[in-house]
């Protein structure tokens, strides 16, 4: 199961400095997670300050 960025998404880059797999990249409004590179650790989202990260 994959992680999903929210429209909570601030773009501040927190989670993409803290992906271990690089799976987040920056996207035309906010950063996106690509699944197929996921592995579902969960360090973006206890890095995100706006909670915007949730599992799907």
């Amino acid at each position: 199961m994959a992680h999903k960025i929210t429209d909570a998404c601030i773009s501040c880059g927190a989670c993409a400095a803290q992906c271990p797999v690089e799976a987040i990249t920056e996207g035309d409004s906010q950063y996106v997670i690509n699944e197929d590179l996921c592995v579902d650790c969960g360090s973006c989202a206890a890095t995100c300050p706006n909670e915007a990260i949730v599992a799907e």
